[in-house]
């Protein structure tokens, strides 16, 4: 079974590869339906980072549906004409309850830049694409159903959130830098 979404994002390339490796980006593209928690006593990281996350799933925020694995890597393309782009790999899949009976997941979301080049007003946007690969055995068919309909979800998520990820911080004042710890006007 096999579900594709590909589509522009309103925010520049980097700003997308920094959000598709945050865990609290990760939650926010999935509520209201589903909630991730980690598995265990530990906290997300800041960034997933590469190696396996044990997570917690909860539907509509009332029941835990089942425990998943969610096992990263990075990768790039070989061709030439894909040097821009990054994929994000996880390799994981359900490991307890309901979402035990999809085992293996091969999900890749690629990160590259606007073919079309920067806007009108010379801002990057970003071709996202993805790509689930589940396989269910007789489950299949229902599975394919349920994660298509989450899927056009979450791509109406990343396109809803993607023109907040990109943050750039504003210059500090004069105001501000001698607000600093330890400095004052006369050591500026």
């Amino acid at each position: 079974m096999r579900v594709l979404l590909k589509f522009l994002l309103d925010c520049d390339p980097d700003a997308a590869w920094r959000a598709l490796q945050s865990p609290t980006a990760f939650r926010e593209v999935a509520l209201p339906w589903l909630d991730f928690q980690p598995d265990g006593d530990t906290s997300f990281p800041t960034v997933w980072g590469g190696g396996e996350h044990r997570v917690r799933v909860r539907a509509l925020g009332a029941f835990t549906v089942g425990t998943q694995a969610i096992r990263l890597d990075t990768l790039r393309p070989a061709g030439e004409a894909e040097h821009a782009t990054r994929i994000l790999r996880d390799s994981g899949g359900g490991t307890g309850g309901v979402l035990s009976a999809l085992p293996h997941l091969d999900h890749r979301m690629a990160i590259a830049p606007d073919p079309a080049g920067p806007d009108a007003d010379g801002r990057l946007r970003t071709l996202y694409r993805d790509q689930l690969i589940v396989r269910a055995g007789a489950l299949t068919p229902v599975a394919w159903y349920t994660l298509w309909a989450f899927w056009q979800w979450r791509g109406h998520r990343l396109r809803r959130l993607a023109p907040t990820w990109a943050y750039d911080p504003p210059a500090a004042s004069v105001t501000e830098e001698l607000d600093e710890p330890g400095r004052t006007e006369e050591t500026a």
